[in-house]
């Protein structure tokens, strides 16, 4: 159970933030710098919720303080909503979160994940923003964003990476098409059929064409293109067939697209980023958690029958 707030708390915690130390916050607030310490570490304590990371000789506010901040700022109508913004920070259904992610995620899978974690969460503010990997990466190293998804493998010095659970590869045919009744395909199955190939942006080009390569089949490529989104619109449309991830393959389904496993199985990796020099805030960490155990299904959808 949380203590109560005291008003001089959050004077102290608010000349913090606009002076950046707490020798400046005491002259502010006409105090000594031990009681201003004093005052933060009892809010901190009240609230349960850590409001600074100390950097050196620097005080750095967390993601909280600044959405407790910007609450305070805000509100002239006492210590009841602040309060009550803090417990729910404490709780992790408030504050804000911006999230970079790559088309295979950002086209569906992800915004539906990203409503249903909303839904219990009324105070929390989202941005989403759909990227192309090495931009996920770039916006997560630039501080742009605190969270991303991109495909592994995926490295930097700058951010942390943390794999998510792998799905595999499937093939996509026309609607009506001929090989719709076969559970399971194999390179050999598609060796006479048009092709829609994705493009030489992405680590999926080369291992699909090994794929193919080892089994001895040229495919047809008729048409390249960099996403799988747009390889599984002409796949819909009948250009051809393609082996696309299955998140985007799910999603193109309700227009017809028909999705099965492929053997050899190729294994479609996302890994979240966040930055290697800031703590994973509370609600990344449910996020990431959460969209961990969403994307299981997709594993269990084209695992082989035991």
């Amino acid at each position: 159970m949380t203590r109560p707030i005291q008003p001089r708390q959050i004077e102290a915690f608010r000349a913090l933030m606009l002076t950046g130390r707490t020798t400046r916050a005491a002259e502010a607030l006409h105090i000594t710098q031990p009681a201003v310490s004093r005052l933060v570490r009892d809010l901190q304590e009240s609230l349960g919720l850590v409001l600074f990371q100390k950097q050196g000789n620097r005080l750095v506010p967390t993601r909280e303080a600044l959405a407790l901040y910007a609450e305070v700022e805000r509100s002239y109508v006492g210590l009841e909503r602040i309060a009550r913004s803090a417990r729910e920070l404490g709780e992790r259904r408030a504050g804000t979160l911006r999230i970079a992610a790559m088309p295979a995620l950002s086209n569906g899978v992800l915004p539906r994940f990203t409503g249903e974690f909303l839904r219990e969460r009324e105070s929390l503010d989202v941005a989403l923003f759909g990227l192309v990997s090495l931009t996920v990466l770039d916006w997560v190293v630039s501080d742009q964003c605190e969270l991303g998804f991109a495909a592994a493998p995926i490295e930097h010095p700058a951010v942390r990476v943390e794999r998510m659970p792998a799905a595999r590869y499937v093939a996509v045919l026309p609607p009506g098409h001929r090989l719709a009744a076969r559970r399971v395909l194999r390179p050999h199955d598609l060796a006479a059929e048009p092709f829609v190939a994705i493009g030489p942006t992405t680590p999926s080009t080369y291992r699909v064409a090994d794929v193919f390569s080892a089994a001895g089949i040229t495919r047809r490529i008729r048409v390249e293109t960099p996403l799988s989104a747009i390889a599984c619109a002409l796949v819909a449309s009948g250009v051809g067939v393609s082996i696309v991830d299955p998140f985007t393959a799910s999603e193109y389904e309700a227009q017809g697209v028909v999705a099965r496993r492929f053997e050899p199985a190729l294994e479609f990796q996302v890994a979240a980023l966040y930055p290697a020099t800031r703590t994973l805030s509370p609600i990344a960490r449910d996020f990431v958690d959460g969209f961990a155990r969403h994307i299981e299904r997709f594993r269990k959808r084209f695992r082989p029958a035991a």
